[in-house]
């Protein structure tokens, strides 16, 4: 029986969890749904990713405000992908802040990704009506932004340490609580979305720059908060081993003459055995695997993703 196409199955609700990582510092996780976070300054917010909906970002809000009720200044958005960024409405920021590849990429190819992770992963997509068209950043910077958050609460550094997960993924490090932001950078125990990614850039040197802050507290794009020096290198680990076991399979069946479908199967029974039962696995690997086997082929810039395509790979792989 072929399997249901990427998410389209899933649609049972998740439990929400909003943790105190710090005085302060807030996250909210969803058992491997995407996750999203705060951080107070003196007088306002700075908020952490924005959802796929404003209904879904409203959500998260009345949460939030159950712990402040200072007004939104900045909202962060770690990089383009539509299940982060469409619900940026509902926030009323004052300025929505990414990096210049980010926006670029937004209008190179946002609505193309909004229709197609609306096809993956419908669940999430709550009142998807209202929502009011491509998210754009209001400011962006290319290598580093720093935003005072007053007083005795610290300084928040957005820094692009990359080519990661997408081109222009950055991070949102507070050195006060030792609190890192990966977005996407670093999953906890949740499989990757490589589909629009640089698996061997993310695999060294980005991982390397990620690492490198040595967080005592990380919050990833999916998964549980890694909490202690040894957990968060943990994720960051885990994520390193998902992208260099999916180096190794795929780059053999490449260089041996194989096919797509064979370096798949390949990735599958290797990466399975441990990864298999992490949210997303199933729905995330035939895509991962059509970008890796394009880097492999010389396609430095990722290929974009439709409805079109995304079928077509899955029945291609998957089914």
């Amino acid at each position: 029986m072929a399997k249901p196409f990427a998410s389209s199955a899933d649609t049972a609700p998740k439990t929400e969890t909003l943790e105190i990582v710090a005085p302060g510092v807030y996250a909210l996780t969803a058992e491997g749904d995407p996750n999203v976070g705060a951080v107070e300054g003196q007088n306002f917010v700075v908020c952490i990713e924005a959802r796929a909906t404003p209904a879904a970002a409203r959500d998260w809000l009345g949460q939030l405000r159950q712990h402040t009720d200072k007004p939104i200044r900045h909202l962060v958005l770690t990089h383009y992908h539509a299940v982060r960024v469409l619900g940026a409405s509902a926030f009323n920021a004052d300025e929505i802040i990414a990096s210049d590849v980010t926006k670029a990429l937004i209008e190179e190819r946002g609505k193309e990704d909004w229709d197609s992770e609306f096809g993956r992963m419908p669940r999430l997509f709550k009142q998807a009506e209202e929502i009011p068209g491509l998210t754009m950043p209001t400011r962006t910077f290319k290598a580093r932004h720093f935003i005072d958050l007053g007083g005795e609460f610290g300084m928040l550094e957005l820094r692009f340490c990359g080519r990661g997960h997408t081109a222009g993924d950055i991070i949102v490090w507070h050195e006060k609580s030792k609190t890192l932001f990966a977005g996407d950078l670093v999953e906890a125990q949740a499989a990757l979305y490589t589909g629009d990614a640089f698996h061997m850039d993310w695999a060294s040197t980005t991982l390397d720059q990620v690492k490198a802050f040595g967080a005592e507290n990380l919050i990833g794009g999916r998964g549980a908060v890694a909490r202690g020096s040894a957990a968060v290198n943990a994720a960051i680990e885990q994520t390193r081993e998902f992208l260099n076991g999916m180096i190794e399979h795929v780059g053999h069946a490449h260089r041996s003459g194989g096919t797509l479908k064979q370096a798949f199967e390949a990735t599958h029974a290797a990466l399975a055995p441990k990864f298999g039962h992490w949210p997303i696995f199933e729905h995330c690997l035939p895509f991962n695997v059509q970008r890796l086997w394009d880097e492999f082929d010389g396609i430095d810039w990722p290929r974009i993703w439709t409805m079109d395509r995304d079928r077509e790979v899955w029945a291609q792989l998957q089914d």
